[in-house]
């Protein structure tokens, strides 16, 4: 069976990773989180201190691009994927809300998206792999045998979004969680490189009220369709 590549876009805190990296698992695929890779750079600017007064200095972080290495290391306790910024495994720094309030900034900067694209390219030049994010099937991959994109209701994703931070033990506010969705989703849509919008093939995929296993058994039927064409 020839290797195919998977495209998996849509708004923030659809669970697009969990599905991606459990159908990866199951496949035998790759799977590479290109949202990890902007939060990771995010996280850079955090620890830089490359945020002013809420917006980050764009010229100094073109500086610093040529500093930040992100690379993934298979997690041998869970199977799945851990981002690396510089050496260092930060998979559970990246998804705190801090990262999440300002990661839609950064990943709307031209020459972020530009490091980050051609690294994603180089790391899909093999097929085999599932990327997800918001411009994959649109633009890194654009002629992905396989593209989704992935919806669910506002106040669904803030929810999940909510019992994820809680169960880490992070303290947060689902009326926060909510604003902060709604404003990702508008920064998303509207900036001006690789807008998240849907492919014209992309089959859409809701699944405000899916299970897991029904999300798995959808997406492992569409592989099938595909690969058996």
């Amino acid at each position: 069976m020839n290797k195919i590549t998977i495209a998996i876009d849509g708004h923030s805190s659809c669970g697009k990773s969990t599905m991606a990296k459990d159908l990866a698992k199951e496949i035998g695929y790759v799977y590479i989180d290109t949202g990890a890779m902007y939060r990771a750079v995010t996280l850079y600017c955090l620890q830089n201190g490359l945020f002013r007064d809420g917006n980050v200095d764009t010229d100094e972080l073109r500086k610093h691009m040529g500093n930040i290495s992100i690379t993934f290391q298979l997690n041998p306790d869970t199977g799945k994927p851990d981002t690396y910024l510089n050496g260092t495994c930060v998979e559970d720094r990246i998804r705190t809300l801090e990262v999440s309030a300002k990661v839609s900034h950064v990943a709307a900067l031209d020459f972020v998206r530009e490091a980050m694209v051609d690294l994603q390219r180089l790391m899909g030049e093999a097929k085999g792999v599932i990327m997800d994010g918001r411009d994959i099937g649109t633009v890194v991959f654009p002629n992905a045998e396989l593209k989704i994109f992935v919806t669910a209701s506002d106040e669904i994703r803030a929810r999940r979004r909510y019992d994820e931070l809680t169960a880490k033990g992070e303290k947060c506010n689902l009326e926060d969680i909510v604003a902060n969705i709604r404003e990702r989703d508008r920064i998303d849509s509207t900036r001006a490189v690789s807008p998240l919008r849907k492919a014209d093939d992309a089959i859409v995929l809701d699944n405000s009220y899916m299970t897991i296993a029904e999300q798995k058994a959808w997406l492992l039927s569409q592989f099938e369709r595909v690969t058996k064409e």
